[in-house]
């Protein structure tokens, strides 16, 4: 989709969700995130995950989106209130500029239905267009804004040495027991199996589908959902996976890359978009997300890129947060060059800059004013080497969200002692348990280090 075309949509999107309420939006019918191994699940990656009823799954495996909590939601949005999981698109949405909730509502898969939606809306078998599913939390990083939630490295680590010193207590085990604890592949789901009875009707339904972890190369219901659109073949599907591409074996990175490359040349789907998670640049983005190799990441980009010619693009997930502002011009010269050596007919390469919104202690927003400067002067340069016509420049839509993050973290701008601490006494004891070193990898941000140790 063009840039003119994203930002068209949204708008027209605006009106017509005007027409209905001043708080609607779409992706709480024809969205949906599911946590699997938990239970757990959201409209999308905003509002906190709430719990799915097993016991609703028994005769409706629909119930796994239609959940209580969401339609009371979309209750709450048809009047025009806001719910209060909604909080991220509110906060942007006061600021002055639109939020997710126009740009979301406004694609395609979403607006399509918009008619039939208000029809019906409290339906309790509403079948979504977008589908994001974590099947498993088996994973080989322990990313620092992670859990055992959804790493079962984190889950090791917090079992070895407890939780963190933080107030609260953060990623403690005892957390993680009864509701809260990850069901192991080995057991039962009843969350997933209820996926797959679903799957079938969900299938015919779906124009984007969305697998993430955990690690998606480390689970077996990645390659069975590969083996089923091999066989059953939908050219309107919009098939995605979200990877750490930095997999414990490269005989699980060629397993991956040659389904995929069937998929594609087979033109099993309209496109397969491969999702990768990184935050910074070089060592800073190893702290983050510790198991990283940042070198072997970049090349294992670059060689999929390069085996599955056609049919796929690649998006860098840049989980934006107070670690990444320093290096982030150092990432966008490395997607730069991965676009001008693989986008020559079509744009290959992509990224987002969504903000993170917990833990606390790691928001952009505790950041001293001083690094909006540095923000600011990445956002410059990425509208210096912009361009609509040549697929190596930067968008407009890109410097468009660099902007509508600059404005959120100047509304929101929080001086607070207590997660300056919470900052030191996460990251100090970060470096205790894996043999990392804050002041060596961040030497530019000692001064805000030593402010919140001095604290």
């Amino acid at each position: 989709m063009s840039t003119s075309r994203y930002q068209s949509d949204a708008d027209r999107a605006r009106v017509k969700l005007d027409e209905v309420s001043p708080t609607m939006c779409l992706a709480k019918w024809n969205q949906v995130s599911l946590h699997l191994p938990t239970g757990l699940t959201n409209s999308c990656y905003h509002p906190p995950l709430h719990e799915i009823d097993a016991t609703e799954l028994k005769n409706n495996p629909a119930a796994l989106h239609n959940t209580q909590e969401k339609l009371r939601q979309r209750e709450e949005m048809l009047k025009g209130d806001r719910p209060t999981g909604c909080s991220y698109c509110w906060k942007i949405e006061d600021t002055g500029a639109m939020s997710d909730r126009h740009y979301r509502s406004g694609e395609p898969w979403a607006m399509q239905d918009f008619d039939e939606i208000l029809q019906n809306p409290m339906t309790k078998s509403w079948t979504p267009r977008y589908v994001e599913v974590n099947f498993n939390n088996a994973c080989n990083f322990r990313c620092s804004y992670c859990s055992p939630q959804f790493s079962t490295k984190w889950g090791q680590e917090v079992e070895r040495y407890g939780q963190y010193p933080t107030t609260p207590p953060h990623n403690a085990p005892e957390h993680f027991q009864g509701r809260r604890r990850p069901i192991p592949n080995r057991e039962d789901n009843p969350y997933v199996k209820a996926f797959w009875e679903w799957w079938p009707t969900l299938y015919k339904n779906l124009k984007h589908f969305r697998m993430t972890g955990g690690e998606p190369m480390m689970d077996n219901n990645t390659y069975k959902v590969f083996d089923y659109v091999i066989k059953n073949p939908k050219p309107d599907l919009h098939l995605n996976v979200t990877s750490n591409m930095c997999p414990p074996d490269d005989r699980l990175k060629n397993k991956y890359f040659d389904q995929v490359k069937r998929i594609c040349l087979d033109g099993s789907v309209e496109h397969f978009m491969q999702f990768v998670s990184v935050d910074a640049h070089g060592r800073k983005a190893e702290y983050i997300r510790n198991g990283l190799d940042y070198n072997r990441f970049i090349d294992n980009v670059d060689e999929f890129l390069d085996r599955i010619p056609v049919r796929n693009s690649v998006t860098f997930i840049i989980t934006y947060n107070n670690l990444s502002v320093t290096s982030m011009r150092d990432l966008l010269e490395d997607i730069k060059q991965l676009r001008q050596k693989h986008s020559s007919t079509y744009q290959r390469v992509w990224f987002d800059v969504p903000l993170l919104r917990q833990p606390a202690w790691q928001q952009i927003t505790l950041l001293p004013e001083a690094y909006q400067a540095i923000h600011q002067s990445n956002t410059e340069w990425m509208r210096e080497n912009s361009g609509e016509d040549n697929y190596s420049q930067f968008k407009d839509f890109e410097v468009q969200k660099m902007l509508r993050n600059l404005a959120y973290w100047k509304k929101n701008y929080a001086n607070s002692i207590e997660q300056k601490k919470n900052f030191y006494a996460f990251f100090n004891e970060h470096d205790r348990r894996r043999g990392t070193s804050f002041e060596n990898t961040f030497p530019e941000m000692l001064e805000f280090w030593k402010e919140c140790k001095n604290l």
